[in-house]
């Protein structure tokens, strides 16, 4: 069997690579820079673009599961989502292992998770065998929603989010794609072992770290106004917001054993993830 790997120069794809590399099983590294691709035993490079679907469609020869790492953030990830299933349906591609978000529905209140919902029905239709891995809000992301005055600003009010790390994703994904046939059609929610509140976040932070670290809960407007410091389209001030309000609806809050399930240890908590740092 041989294992397609997108993402491999991020974190999460890089890491279910060395995973896999390490079992040696027979891998293809996909990648947009094949030249910043990690050198493996048993793992061939090869170009891939999501918008791109000849290149994918030629690439993809030869791989029967298929890592879909979701595409960066764009106007046009779902039209780029859509090329790269076709050219993996195409390709043969059996099955295809999918990094969602927790809470993917059409009228999720973060709206990029309405993104990965679409997706998900589109490998589908694609008449692909799917397991799908819906990440909570990574842990390993927090630190960077601290501003420079060390408060995290966002209208999330009172509402917890079961953050989890993106080793533990990582983790969970190789464990499936070892074995997809036991994987498929399920869809798994993968957090970590605590529900946390922005307040609890920032404490936390402060802890580890030593520093002053706090929340202060805007109110939507507030947090549309503090954004426009950094240009970017209306879609994706959405998105940042909308992170938020997820959070304040308890679209995030749900915390499940997945993790555990998937790989036999206990899904890692905010502060170990900051100490492993």
């Amino acid at each position: 069997m041989t294992i397609g790997i997108t993402g491999v120069t991020g974190t999460i794809g890089g890491q279910v690579a060395r995973f896999l590399a390490a079992d040696d099983l027979p891998l293809v590294l996909l990648a947009r820079t094949p030249a910043k691709a990690p050198k493996l035993p048993r793992a061939v490079v090869r170009p891939a673009d999501y918008g791109d679907r000849p290149l994918c469609e030629r690439s993809l020869e030869g791989v029967e599961t298929l890592f879909m790492v979701s595409g960066r953030e764009s106007e046009t990830r779902m039209d780029e989502h859509r090329s790269f299933i076709d050219a993996a349906a195409a390709a043969g591609v059996r099955h295809v292992v999918y990094t969602s978000f927790m809470g993917a529905e059409p009228d999720a209140t973060f709206t990029l998770a309405r993104d990965h919902f679409a997706t998900e029905e589109y490998i589908k239709d694609a008449g692909l065998a799917y397991t799908f891995l819906r990440d909570c809000l990574y842990s390993d992301f927090l630190e960077g929603m601290v501003g420079d005055d060390g408060v995290i600003r966002g209208p999330a009010g009172n509402g917890a989010v079961a953050v989890v790390a993106q080793a533990d994703v990582a983790r969970c994904a190789a464990a499936v794609l070892r074995d997809p046939a036991a994987h498929a059609g399920v869809t798994y929610t993968l957090t970590g072992p605590e529900a946390l509140t922005m307040a609890q976040i920032a404490h936390i932070i402060s802890a580890i770290r030593g520093t002053h670290v706090t929340f202060h809960n805007e109110t939507v407007p507030e947090a549309y106004e503090s954004r426009r410091k950094w240009p970017a389209p209306d879609w994706e001030y959405d998105a940042w917001v909308s992170t938020y309000t997820a959070v304040a609806a308890g679209e995030m809050e749900h915390v499940t054993d997945d993790v555990e399930t998937l790989t036999g240890r206990r899904s890692m908590s905010l502060k170990e993830v900051l100490l492993a740092e």
